[in-house]
């Protein structure tokens, strides 16, 4: 019987066609290929009749799915068949790519069928063949539509991922690897789909996939895997492969899976984790910003299953190669997902190894020389600070707490712009200080608090020394002098050093796998670092002298040293040639009259001389709030000042408000200190914090010469003063004596030798040869900032018995001799007599916390125009004319139309009270004269005056209007716009209108 082309059975004949003959269907191995001429007649069958592709897909599904069964009995024909059944497939898959989406219900209901039923590796070999042609041509618009087709896809990508990571625990390795191979294989096709990227399942599918993907990776060693990853760059896996993207599907071709041939050398691990790498690589390459964070948490989920926090290394190279393969302006998504994953344990009691691997992973993507951009460090900073003060709230020696502050330093290795670091170090400041007026909320315990300000200075340091150190790092090959250096850490007294040069970093944005650099880098501004003085006088030792250590760094590094110039040896020198004469009249003028630098000196010099001297240290956070209530309004210069205080980069340091309750505190501490040493109330500081006053002192000499010469000695001085007692005969009173003496005279020698003052070091020495004992000898290290717990013990002042006085360096001869010096005369532009009588000026406490405070300029824009009180009653007061006041009065307003309109109508002279030179009068030209006798002598009626408003200003105002204006010829040179207004004709004295020169 001869079936009609167009029969119903004509589909089946098609298909059957392609089939060899049974008793032929065994020799056709070992390709299994169907009849090359039938299958062609088929495939073009389809392709010109669109509408019949579903119903062959369909009779293509139910004699895969029966093979199947037949070949799970071990049936070898039916086997032979379901392997040229899937070729039939692919083929019609291939050609009809078109309308791929005709056939895609059948299809990956016959590969999830086939993969279900089939554990033959070349089976699922030829099934995982037949899913990549799939998943080459479709646009994946129907997955995430079409139930049945969505659920199928998934299953089929589920079944994958189980097959890449299948046979962990089996002996026979080339079995293993070439299973996972062929797993690798499918899925590297589903990354490189359409299917995965523009359907609505993409965090589904990426759960199965990244999950297969990780547990490759971490089963092989980290050296492996960077040669592989370096191997991504040199050979790429095919062009088809990495312009999926760009190629119309009609121009794809679908790369075939084949098996390793049995008697060579088998798939290695190597092998395995290429494709692996492969296929990670490129599933981060081509994900948006909306589908990376989606990756990046289905990878943390995938550590999660497989308990992978264990292995830190392996979790430091997945995040940094996360960062890597992402798209540059994507890639701040892994950072900001893995500080998220981190904040929803932060309430776990105990540090596990996830908080331990999320945190070295959020600083090895931080510190990685991968460029970063559009990435919130604000966010990021505060969501670590929050974390890191409720670790420190569970428990203060919590391992975690020294990882997050490496964290917070590692924010600044990534500069992009110039105020970068100052603005992470203000949000670092104003966490700092509200930790350390309110402490942990809910927690008392001053362990917690003092913790909490500890990690948050090293923080802080440790952020402004990320890009610097970076960079030396990757030029050096070691770390810059820094606040971990023998420099700074070994023990005081020091008595010379070489001043670090100021060398600012130098980073540029650019798309380049390079760390980038921003030029001009902005420093920590000294009104913001004033904030944190406070820390000085904090009552726990441990914080004092940690931030000791983060002041000698701001010092070295940081504040702003215009002006100061020292030499090689350390001796400051004037820069009369490298610099011109007016810049240096400006860098003078900014040393001697004070600007933020110096301001921030006087303040430091004022928690000093609390340190040293008095018998309090420390305040609780009651203590704050009631001397906040009571001395506020006593605070000179905070009258009316409820705005934000503002730094030199115009952004927000502490409000107004939180900075009267510090200064208020100091007075309260001010007020406690006796006027000299007495035995019922020394000071309570040890022989470590004087060591550390040490510390700063040389410092700031050796770094701020000039400032610190003309705030320091006067500073010397008074507390030399202080331990001018007669009659010592208690013990520890003549210890206390005896330090502050010698700490005294050790500034004193440091003094003479940055000046290259020769009289004022022999004086000094000879002083120091005689001291009795000697409490500032090196006493170990201080603490190095990041490393938490116990920390240095303080060393308490030991009791000396009452002998010998020592009187320690004589003030007047050492004062003499560095007012004589050269240098000194050279650099502060005085002369001796001068500068002899500034620096021996009466210093106290109370005036230099005055001086460190910025004077408020009397304009304020909220409450007046600038002009004072004074100002504005002396036109009403004064009846002559002062046409001083005119200068005086001046507006810093710019001249608009407004003014233009006043001048026409002769209201200019009224909008300024300064200007005004006569006292309100009555107009008396419709007044009835006194010589008529009139009741009461009332004033006469008045016409009506007409609503036109008529222009009587003053010609020459308006004149001086137009000019302000740039109307007009100025000056007689020739201009576009000819002048408004001709000559004004003298001819009719009487007139005052001014007729405007402006025609229609």
């Amino acid at each position: 019987m001869i079936h009609l082309p167009f029969s119903p059975n004509h589909l089946k004949n098609l298909i059957t066609a392609c089939y060899p003959p049974n008793a032929a269907l065994l020799n056709s191995a070992p390709e299994y290929r169907p009849n090359a001429q039938e299958l062609s007649r088929l495939t073009y069958y389809a392709a010109n009749r669109p509408g019949k592709i579903n119903k062959l897909g369909g009779e293509l599904e139910k004699r895969i799915k029966l093979e199947c069964k037949k070949a799970q009995a071990n049936n070898i024909r039916s086997r032979a068949s379901l392997l040229i059944s899937l070729s039939i497939m692919k083929a019609l898959a291939s050609e009809c790519r078109r309308d791929i989406s005709l056939l895609t219900p059948s299809l990956l209901a016959a590969v999830d069928a086939a993969l279900a039923s089939s554990s033959d590796l070349e089976v699922v070999a030829r099934v995982a063949s037949l899913f990549k042609a799939f998943t080459t041509f479709t646009d994946g618009r129907l997955i995430g539509v079409d139930q049945s087709v969505t659920k199928d896809y998934l299953s089929i990508l589920e079944k994958f991922a189980k097959m890449s990571t299948a046979g962990s625990r089996s002996q026979d390795l080339e079995y293993r690897n070439r299973t996972r191979l062929v797993g690798l294989a499918a899925l590297t096709g589903a990354v490189t789909s359409e299917a995965l990227y523009s359907s609505t399942t993409f965090r589904h599918q990426v759960s199965h996939i990244v999950s297969a993907l990780l547990i490759n990776v971490q089963e092989v060693e980290i050296a492996v895997l960077e040669n592989e990853s370096v191997s991504l760059k040199q050979k790429p896996m095919s062009p088809y492969l990495e312009e999926f993207r760009t190629r119309p599907p009609v121009e794809r071709r679908a790369a075939s899976i084949h098996l390793h041939v049995d008697g060579d050398r088998g798939p290695t691990v190597t092998d395995v984790s290429n494709a692996c790498l492969r296929a990670l690589s490129s599933l981060f390459d081509h994900s948006n910003g909306a589908q990376v964070p989606y990756a990046v948490q289905a990878a943390l989920n995938s550590l999660d299953e497989r308990d992978g926090w264990n292995k830190l290394e392996h979790c430091r190279w997945i995040a940094a190669k996360m960062t890597e393969w992402t798209q540059y302006q994507y890639r701040y998504a892994v950072p900001t997902r893995l500080v998220e994953r981190l904040q929803e344990d932060q309430d776990m009691p105990v540090t596990t190894p996830l908080h331990s691997a999320l945190a070295a992973m959020i600083t090895t993507v931080f510190t990685s020389p991968t460029p970063l951009v559009n990435l919130s460090t604000s966010d990021i900073i505060s969501n670590l600070i929050t974390i890191l003060l409720r670790r420190v709230a569970i428990d203060p020696l919590d391992m975690l707490i020294s990882e997050l502050t490496e964290c917070i330093a590692s924010l600044g290795t990534h500069v992009y712009y110039a105020d970068q670091i100052h603005d992470l170090a203000g949000e670092l400041i104003s966490r700092l200080v509200s930790v350390e007026l309110n402490g942990i909320p809910g927690h008392d315990n001053d362990g917690c608090r003092a913790q909490a300000l500890r990690s948050l200075l090293a923080g802080l340091v440790g952020l402004i020394r990320a890009p610097e150190r970076h960079d030396a790092l990757k030029e050096h090959g070691s770390p810059r002098l820094g606040i971990d250096s023998p420099k700074v850490a070994n023990a005081v007294p020091k008595t010379s050093g070489t001043p670090i040069a100021e060398q600012p970093v130098r980073i540029s944005i650019e798309p380049a796998e390079t760390p980038t650099r921003v030029p001009n880098r902005a420093k920590v501004a000294p009104e913001t670092w004033q904030d944190t003085l406070n820390l000085l006088c904090d009552g726990n030792y441990l914080v004092r002298a940690d931030y000791t250590s983060s002041l000698v760094f701001y010092l070295e590094s940081q504040i702003s040293r215009r002006g100061e110039y020292t030499d090689e040896d350390g001796v400051r020198r004037l820069r009369s040639l490298s610099a011109g004469p007016m810049q240096n009249a400006g860098n003078v003028m900014a040393m001697l009259y004070g600007d933020e630098s110096t301001r921030f000196l006087h303040a430091m010099h004022v928690y000093l001389y609390v340190l040293a001297t008095s018998g309090s240290l420390g305040a609780s956070s009651s203590f704050l709030s009631r001397s906040a209530l009571a001395e506020e309004a006593t605070i000179p210069g905070t009258e009316d000042r409820d705005s934000p205080t503002r730094s030199q980069h115009g952004r927000p340091s502490l409000s107004l408000p939180i900075r009267s309750r510090k200064q208020s505190v100091v007075q309260q501490l001010l007020a406690r200190i006796p006027a000299c040493l007495s035995s019922s109330t020394l000071p309570l500081a040890t022989a470590s914090d004087y060591r550390n006053i040490t510390v700063a002192l040389t410092t700031m000499h050796e770094h701020l010469p000039v400032r610190g010469l003309l705030a320091g000695v006067p500073f010397l001085l008074a507390l030399e003063k202080f331990t001018e007692v007669d009659g010592v005969e208690d013990a520890g009173l003549h210890a206390r004596m005896l330090i502050i003496r010698e700490v005294v005279s050790r500034v004193w020698l440091v003094l003479g030798k940055v000046w290259d003052c020769v009289e004022l070091v022999a004086i000094a020495t000879q002083a120091l040869e005689v001291l009795p004992v000697s409490q500032l000898q090196p006493l170990g290290e201080l603490n190095t900032l990041g490393i938490h717990g116990v920390g240095e013990q303080p060393v308490s002042v030991e009791s000396v018995e009452t002998g010998r006085r020592w009187s320690g360096v004589d003030s007047s001869a050492a004062l003499a001799a560095l007012t004589e010096n050269k240098n000194v005369l050279e650099a502060t532009a005085m002369d001796s007599e001068t500068l002899y009588t500034r620096l021996s000026a009466p210093w106290s406490a109370e005036s230099a916390l005055k001086n460190s405070v910025e004077p408020q300029a009397s304009y304020d824009a909220l409450r007046g125009d600038g002009i004072s009180p004074r100002m504005k009653l002396a036109p009403a007061l004064m009846h002559i004319e002062n046409m001083s006041l005119q200068s005086l009065a001046r507006s810093t307003r710019g001249v608009g139309v407004t003014d233009l309109r006043d001048a026409l109508e002769g209201r200019s002279s009224m909008s300024n009270p300064a200007l005004v030179n006569k006292a309100p009068s009555i107009s008396t030209l419709e007044h009835t004269g006194a010589s008529e006798v009139q009741p009461f002598h009332r004033l006469a009626p008045t016409r009506s005056r007409p609503d036109t408003r008529k222009l009587n200003g003053n010609p020459s105002e308006v004149r001086d209007m137009l000019n302000k204006l740039r109307i007009g010829k100025p000056n007689g040179s020739g201009n576009l716009l000819k002048a408004s207004f001709p000559s004004i004709q003298r001819s009719e004295p009487r007139s005052s209108t001014l007729i405007p020169p402006y025609k229609s």
